[in-house]
């Protein structure tokens, strides 16, 4: 199989697109009939004009190894379905040619530097603070901040892996692994967005925003940080889709700005894709499980598009990795 490669801050983007930000509107009474409150990262998506269920799973983009599990259901799931998609197609990112073309879009326009949007103590903070992962400022100057933030492995989000860490061997990614588990079953892989898309969602935000955020992500970077990281995986161990909802509502100085740049359009705009791939053929959606509960989550979405959107509950754990996997039929 490739190497893959996944710069840190195509995982940022992977990252907020999982968070649910705060809204402050009411919601109806409809809504709530149809809202999500049942403890699953696995739904069954049946009924309307499906000839074959699809499923849909929630990840959490990058985790501890210690901490990553796979259900009995879900392996079992995964292996009747004949697609996997992801937010976008993980096989794009194999494609280093690909990914090198990304890199003039990481940068800053009109010769914006960090120094124009930060204060000189702040300034000084990030520059001793990247100094110390051996990262000079005269490299990062024109980055654009949100995308440092995703280097500086702050506590802004519940997929960070730990402060300052990076991909090693002690963190596992879901779409990775779903990734290989496709590839060695010679599985069709899909996107529900491109690359190019994602890393354009960042240009919606102003760089003193982006700034701001990112000055936030590495002062939260102590053990208050780790404390909030710890409760958000044990939320997500828990497969409690409400409970990461509450756990962001009160993000409003943050990305709760831009709930509906991050999470609510992207819903809306995935839900044609899904109904035409999932009536196509029997396909594992995997996305980041802060897009699936609430009101505009992708299971209140599909059910008000006319679909059946059922959990489907598991105790039972794997933890192997999938090249040793035996699954339980369902």
């Amino acid at each position: 199989m490739k190497k893959i490669f996944i710069p840190y801050f195509l995982f940022l983007i992977l990252i907020i697109a999982g968070c649910s930000p705060k809204t402050t509107q009411k919601v109806s009474t409809e809504a709530v009939s149809i809202v999500p409150t049942e403890k699953s990262l696995l739904w069954k998506i049946d009924g309307k004009d499906l000839t074959q269920p699809s499923y849909l799973y929630g990840t959490i983009h990058m985790i501890d190894k210690e901490d990553f599990f796979l259900t009995d259901s879900t392996v079992a799931v995964f292996d009747r379905m004949k697609q996997v998609v992801f937010e976008i197609n993980m096989e794009d990112m194999s494609d280093m040619g690909a990914m090198m073309g990304m890199i003039g879009k990481i940068m800053m326009e009109d010769g914006t530097t960090l120094r124009d949007l930060l204060s000189k103590e702040d300034y000084k903070m990030v520059s001793d603070h990247f100094s110390g992962l051996g990262l000079p400022m005269m490299m990062l100057e024109r980055i654009k901040p949100m995308f440092l933030s995703a280097m500086s492995g702050g506590d802004f989000d519940f997929t960070s892996p730990s402060p300052g860490g990076g991909m090693g061997d002690d963190i596992k990614s879901y779409e990775m692994e779903f990734m290989e588990m496709a590839t060695e079953d010679n599985k069709t892989m899909g996107g529900l967005e491109t690359i190019e898309y994602q890393m354009s969602v960042f240009d919606s935000i102003p760089y003193t925003d982006q700034a701001d955020m990112l000055v936030t992500s590495i002062r939260g970077g102590g053990e208050e940080g780790e404390d909030e990281l710890s409760k958000m995986v044990e939320i997500y161990k828990q497969q409690d889709i409400a409970g990461m909802q509450q756990m962001f509502k009160s993000d409003v100085d943050g990305i709760g700005k831009y709930e509906d740049i991050f999470l609510k359009n992207r819903n809306q705009n995935w839900i044609p894709i899904i109904e035409k791939m999932a009536k196509e053929q029997g396909t594992f959606f995997a996305v980041g499980a802060g897009h699936l509960g609430g009101e505009f989550g992708v299971i209140t979405l599909l059910r008000k598009a006319g679909y059946n959107v059922s959990p489907v509950m598991s105790t039972a754990l794997k933890t192997l990795p999938s090249k040793k996997r035996k699954a339980t039929r369902m």
